[in-house]
Formats: C-alpha cells, structure tokens, sequence
C-alpha cells in the first residue's frame, strides 16, 4: 500500500512540515510526537525528505517514518528491526520497517529505543577521525 502522500497526482512534500499538514489532525499529532521523540533522541540528526517521506540522517540515513490509511511506517534499517524483533513481535515487519496500526497505541518508548540504538550504530560505523570532531 502506498501512502497517500506519495500518489503521483501529489507534488512530493519539500520539507517534513509539508508532509505532516497534509494529514488529518490525529495523524499530525502522532507524526509530530515521533518526530519529536526522534529529534530528542537524536539531537545531531538533520531533518530531510527522502523517498517522499520523512527522514532523519546523520552518517547516512537514520530512520524514515510515513503515514499510510491504516498504520504508521516506521523505517529504523534492517539492523534496528533485527535488534528489536522481540519487542515489535506484535506488529507487521518486513527486513527493514514495522507498520503500527492506527487502531492501537503507537509505541513510542520502543520507538525512541529503536533511535538511539540506531545513533549508537551509526556513531560507531563513523570513521574515528569523524568521530573525535
């Protein structure tokens, strides 16, 4: 299922503020809190659109998240799903993403956990000379 954002009868969103408003009121509030949680727990990551969707990079990309008719996408890397395969049992996965059913509570805890691991590895993938900048 594509999200609804990304129908070729829609000029893709530029910014991250532009993907959110085009969602109803419920759906903005639960992009913005994940935004948020990803901003907190990844402080050094920039804001950008990549694949239509939003995404938060540091060395490379970090997450991707997107809303859909019926679930949130969330997209941490095929290394943040297999690091959490136990705690997102519950929901669909694929190698890289989860979708979060709209029917049920977002799990934001486990989506911040799922950041910072993925900050600790992209930190630790960084070249020594980056990191000591």
């Amino acid at each position: 299922m594509r999200s609804r954002e990304t129908r070729s009868d829609i000029e893709p969103p530029k910014t991250i503020d532009e993907y959110i408003s085009r969602f109803s009121g419920d759906v903005q509030a639960i992009l913005q809190k994940i935004r948020g949680i990803v901003k907190d727990a990844a402080p050094d990551a920039g804001e950008t659109i990549n694949y239509g969707i939003p995404t938060f990079v540091l060395n490379g990309n970090l997450v991707h998240f997107a809303a859909f008719d019926k679930h949130i996408g969330f997209y941490p890397t095929p290394s943040g799903i297999e690091q959490f395969k136990d705690e997102l049992s519950a929901y669909k996965t694929a190698k890289g993403s989860v979708q979060f059913p709209l029917s049920s509570p977002i799990p934001y805890g486990l989506i911040r956990k799922i950041v910072k691991f993925r900050v600790k590895e992209d930190r630790e993938k960084m070249p020594t000379r980056a990191k000591s900048k």
